[in-house]
């Protein structure tokens, strides 16, 4: 059976599922003044702060995690949530959640909405007021 030791890889993001069809895994090592984008998914989240501190921003407001802390993120709006390293020192996550393609991911500051799907070259993402309705292409 394949193992991997959450504390030993190197890698700043590492896929960390041992190829599971069901449950994706990464870790994100975040240095100092490093985060993610504020954003939400249609899939529930989890995070485990396994190393250092962050700032997590949801829209409830924002907290302060620490190692041990961990968090569900509910598919949708509300889980909307951003993690921050601010303090002086490496931090590191675990996020989990459902595997599934294509993955949808929306980034409210920036109103735009993220596609991925298995391959960069065919991920996209689109600004909201771009979109167009669904029957497009299909008068007449």
């Amino acid at each position: 059976m394949e193992t991997i030791n959450i504390f030993r890889t190197d890698e700043a993001q590492a896929d960390v599922s041992l190829g599971s069809t069901q449950t994706v895994l990464f870790a994100y090592d975040y240095a100092p003044g490093e985060g993610s984008r504020y954003h939400y998914e249609y899939e529930e989240e989890w995070l485990l702060v396994a190393a250092g501190a962050v700032v997590l921003r949801t829209p409830e407001g924002e907290q302060t995690l620490e190692p041990g802390d961990l968090v569900r993120f509910p598919a949708g709006p509300t889980g909307a949530h951003q993690v921050t390293n601010r303090s002086d020192s490496p931090a590191r996550t675990l996020m989990f959640s459902h595997q599934r393609s294509p993955g949808v991911v929306v980034y409210p500051d920036s109103d735009t909405i993220g596609v991925f799907v298995a391959g960069e070259e065919n991920d996209t993402v689109y600004r909201r007021g771009t979109a167009v309705p669904w029957s497009f292409g299909m008068e007449g």
